[in-house]
């Protein structure tokens, strides 16, 4: 895992939002404006934070080093300010009030334990992705969180920096050996109210192994109700589980999808995700009528937009037109960020916040809980073309690229 390079503001760059943590408590956004408003007009970018975020630095007071004077120039502060140069300022008496600042929605606990699968059989369409990123959002918003990783590629173990080298117990072992989940579970170091149940490449041959088992494809729904009523006695009711597929719909598909009570689709917006997803819709059909009828489609989520493109739009136009009460108003965008997460054991959320993947997966992972006014992209392709990290592809090397086409960094 490599260690992730530290990034340094530029002397003249604008600083828009700087984030405090006021005891332990609160947090409050301070604007540039504010500061300067207040203190004679210096540039933010030249107060120094002292870690650990508990207050301000009054910058020195710059000195004329020309040969005409040597005398300093006047401080930028009141003269009946009660600190002096170099003295830490409280963050109290800098930031504004707490009932002062806008606040984003609370979660509520859902009434019951929701089961989702993330399920989509065509491959690279951030099945994955979604499945971390939506479970480390619903955890920062203090929901209690299982993530089940169903894949033997082990990515979303990866994602969380989890365990999983082959011999590690994880679902195999809960699959083939009916170990009890509660014993392989980790919980998630940096994100608390985040527990993962890791997959080993052993779980590639856990599908040969369960052919002759009686009731296979019931074995994970046993063993998760079984531990849903353990994790509440030993913690809290699970408010999410999140199990992540492998990009098939073989056995491994087949039992989340059994266990599981939604089912949110990761779509990518080219071609063939749609024609995959008419065989996927086909066999989610089969497993409602004979095995789950309790299974619902509750979500489909676009993902690697990119606005650039005529056939982004036109694709998530076409999926709208069939599934307009399904399809979620936040859109993923193409982003760099989302695939360098991963390399340093992190969520996007984590890697970059304010980035534009962090911040739709997040918009989603609210509308996904039931609060749709959270998500600032109201779903239009006019207002979603523009959701692209331009650090992510070039457009020199795509055909479909316009290049009258106006191009934002969100």
């Amino acid at each position: 895992m490599r260690e992730r390079p530290s990034r340094e503001e530029s002397p003249g760059e604008e600083i828009t939002h700087r984030e405090f943590d006021v005891s332990g408590v609160m947090k409050s956004v301070m604007s540039s404006a504010w500061v300067a408003n207040h203190f004679g007009g210096k540039n933010p970018s030249a107060w120094e934070i002292v870690p650990p975020f508990g207050g301000c630095v009054i910058p020195h007071l710059s000195i004329d080093v020309s040969r005409e004077t040597t005398q300093r120039s006047e401080s930028p502060l009141p003269e009946n300010h009660p600190h002096k140069e170099g003295e830490p300022v409280p963050v109290e008496q800098i930031a504004p009030a707490a009932d002062a600042l806008p606040q984003p929605p609370q979660l509520e606990r859902p009434e019951h334990t929701r089961l989702i699968v993330i399920a989509n059989q065509k491959g690279g369409v951030g099945k994955t992705t979604t499945a971390v990123n939506l479970a480390a959002a619903l955890a920062l918003e203090h929901q209690e969180v299982l993530l089940i990783d169903m894949d033997p590629q082990g990515n979303a173990s990866t994602a969380l920096a989890i365990p999983h080298e082959s011999g590690t117990p994880g679902t195999y072992e809960v699959l083939v050996n009916g170990t009890d989940i509660a014993e392989v579970v980790h919980p998630v170091a940096e994100l608390p109210g985040l527990w993962a149940v890791p997959a080993t490449v052993d779980l590639a041959g856990a599908e040969i192994e369960m052919v002759s088992q009686v009731a296979r494809e019931n074995r994970l729904r046993k063993l998760l109700r079984n531990y849903l009523s353990t994790h509440e006695q030993s913690h809290r009711r699970l408010d999410y589980v999140i199990l992540d597929c492998p990009p098939s719909l073989g056995l491994l598909t087949l039992n989340a999808l059994v266990a599981a009570d939604e089912l949110l689709i990761p779509l990518q917006t080219e071609y063939y995700a749609l024609e995959g997803l008419t065989h996927l819709l086909g066999s989610v059909a089969l497993v409602q009528e004979h095995l789950n009828p309790e299974l619902s489609l509750t979500a489909i989520l676009l993902t690697m937009y990119d606005g650039r493109t005529k056939l982004a739009p036109q694709v998530a136009d076409e999926v709208r037109a069939h599934f307009p009460d399904q399809v979620m108003t936040a859109v993923i965008p193409r982003s760099v960020r989302i695939s360098e997460a991963p390399s340093y054991g992190q969520t996007v959320l984590q890697y970059d916040p304010p980035s534009s993947g962090a911040r739709a997966y997040h918009a989603a992972a609210l509308e996904l809980a039931g609060y749709p006014q959270a998500v600032h992209n109201p779903g239009s392709t006019a207002d979603i073309d523009n959701m692209v990290d331009l650090t992510d592809s070039s457009p020199a090397n795509d055909s479909n690229f316009d290049k009258s086409d106006k191009v934002t960094v969100s």
